[in-house]
């Protein structure tokens, strides 16, 4: 358990730092501008007046808007479960997959999140604030934490010749 702490909270550290220094923005900014892209698209299907230009998601005919910012684009939430998998002894094999399904359940759920807040937000500004600053904050990490449960409970379901033991573990 020890260990595991150890390597979670240093990489969390790490990657998190990383991601603020102008290497990591040169990933992160081009990423909230898909994920802006993306959920315009989604929205033009029901929807046609709503655009994306760059991290912003705006809708032409009513010219309300929202910009998705860091903390919003769900590069976090992806930092916490890389972090909580690469620290939990499993193979490469099974990080990867369990990475892979993370990422489409985090950015999916992600997805749902800037959409609706984009809708809430032309509705009630109180409202707005609210699902933004704790409902959705709370859900998305919670996403994060039953996506690494079931992949931890996938694991020990695994023959106990397919786990591996954590990078920190071979050099102890």
């Amino acid at each position: 358990m020890t260990r595991f702490l150890v390597v979670f909270f240093s990489l969390l550290v790490g990657l998190f730092t990383l991601q603020l220094t102008p290497m990591g923005q040169a990933v992160v900014v081009p990423w909230t501008n898909i994920v802006a892209q993306v959920s315009a698209s989604i929205a033009a299907l029901i929807d046609p007046e709503v655009i994306a230009n760059g991290a912003m998601l705006s809708d032409r005919r009513t010219g309300f808007g929202v910009v998705i910012m860091a903390g919003c684009n769900g590069v976090e939430a992806m930092i916490v479960l890389f972090a909580a998998m690469m620290s939990f002894p499993a193979t490469l094999k099974q990080r990867l997959l369990g990475l892979v399904a993370g990422f489409v359940a985090v950015q999916s759920l992600n997805l749902v999140r800037i959409l609706s807040l984009f809708y809430i937000g032309q509705w009630s500004k109180p409202l707005f604030d609210w699902a933004h600053l704790y409902g959705w904050q709370v859900l998305i990490m919670l996403d994060v934490l039953i996506v690494w449960l079931l992949w931890v409970r996938l694991l020990s379901r695994a023959p106990a010749i397919a786990r591996a033991p954590s990078p920190i573990d071979a050099t102890a």
